[in-house]
């Protein structure tokens, strides 16, 4: 890996901004140099989302991502407004419970049914984030797991923890 961009969109509640924090920090923790962004809307929940992260092997010039060599869409206003971004032959990663159409793209596509796995197993759409994540593991091997172990217990409350990483085992289970 020389550099690779990442930019995770969805709507706030979806655990966007934490998924991008937790994938940065697990880069690092995977001995890589990283940059992570994040914007939303004004509302809290239900308005775009997105988090951005640079993980290079090197020094990062630019801090912004303008073309992703990997989107994670978790909503479907978040892939049509975000698609365009993606480089081609890139690693698109939908979840497919809530994406239903995925426009021409020139990309490796995986399909992940989120958050039908997170109400069913975890009885909450709040954990799709976790499950996202463990899928883009598996996928893009971007960093290992015990990285995104510790990433993960550093990031979030006791109380979750192992729910979260209960949903993240469960997305590197995944076949996609």
């Amino acid at each position: 890996m020389k550099k690779v961009e990442v930019r995770i969109c969805g709507l706030g509640g979806q655990g966007v901004v934490l998924a991008g924090q937790i994938l940065g920090r697990a880069a690092v923790y995977y001995g890589k140099n990283v940059v992570q962004t994040q914007s939303y809307g004004a509302e809290a929940r239900g308005s775009a989302a997105k988090s951005e992260v640079i993980i290079s092997d090197g020094k990062i010039g630019f801090p912004i991502v303008r073309n992703c060599d990997v989107l994670v869409a978790m909503s479907q206003e978040a892939l049509e407004n975000n698609i365009k971004d993606l480089k081609e032959d890139g690693i698109l990663l939908i979840d497919s419970s809530t994406v239903k159409k995925v426009s021409e793209a020139k990309a490796r596509i995986f399909k992940v049914p989120a958050t039908e796995i997170a109400e069913k197993t975890f009885q909450s759409k709040i954990y799709v984030n976790m499950i996202m994540l463990g899928a883009l593991t598996k996928i893009t091997k971007i960093a290992n797991e015990k990285s995104f172990t510790r990433a993960i217990k550093e990031t979030v409350s006791t109380e979750v923890e192992n729910v979260n990483l209960d949903a993240y085992k469960k997305g590197l289970s995944i076949t996609t």
